[in-house]
């Protein structure tokens, strides 16, 4: 079998955890927000969702570093060798920010692993947009002549999935922040409030699905 057959098996099972664990956390998502269950049932709902959500941004983060690769393989941009290693190593890195926070997530110091791994996207989405539209521009790094565009425009995809997954992730810190206050005792403000950042989360995740499945369909089908 060749590298690049593994590394497109991987890649395929990246998105499946990744659509998959989104739609897994939306479903869960109506236990987590409703009042009539008990504190203690709503908050194993919500240990689920994260538990659901955890192979989700697996995904996510391994699809970016499968994709380099198989695009050095094929041709589309020329960083292979000590960058293509460093690459992975930053990947291990990310790897471990995220299921170290996902461990912690009962424990203070997860709000602070979260922001930290919230800052890898913040650096990684501007990234992802300037070469992808430089390279669809004919400026690379990526190649991009014809029969080509579609990697660049994969990277794009991603990238605008990727802001939508912020604010998913914005609405997910928020149930951690909300069920501390509940723990305490009723409160129909945060109840008020947890309510509508679901309601946000449930609208975007619409659209999220349709960027993963066109992002799916650039790869698989590559129409230019």
């Amino acid at each position: 079998m060749a590298t690049v057959d593994i590394l497109r098996w991987l890649h395929i099972l990246a998105m499946v955890y990744w659509l998959g664990g989104e739609w897994g956390v939306f479903q869960t998502s109506y236990k987590v927000c409703n009042p009539k269950l008990s504190l203690e049932e709503r908050m194993r709902h919500m240990d689920t969702a994260y538990r659901i959500d955890i192979m989700a941004r697996t995904g996510i983060i391994s699809l970016l570093p499968l994709g380099l690769h198989m695009g050095y393989i094929w041709g589309f941009h020329p960083y292979g060798g000590a960058w293509m290693t460093g690459m992975w190593l930053v990947f291990g890195l990310w790897f471990a920010l995220t299921w170290t926070a996902f461990a912690k997530r009962k424990e203070p110091i997860s709000d602070k692993l979260y922001k930290i791994e919230d800052w890898t996207r913040y650096l990684l989405i501007p990234t992802l947009f300037i070469v992808s539209i430089t390279s669809l521009m004919g400026m690379g790094p990526f190649e991009a002549g014809e029969g080509q565009n579609w990697y660049a425009a994969k990277v794009l995809t991603f990238a605008l999935a990727l802001c939508i997954g912020v604010v998913l992730r914005w609405v997910m810190s928020e149930w951690h922040t909300h069920f501390r206050t509940l723990a305490e005792g009723p409160n129909a403000e945060v109840e008020a409030s947890l309510k509508r950042s679901i309601a946000i989360g449930r609208g975007v995740a619409y659209f999220y699905w349709i960027l993963i499945a066109g992002t799916a369909f650039l790869g698989a089908v590559k129409p230019f």
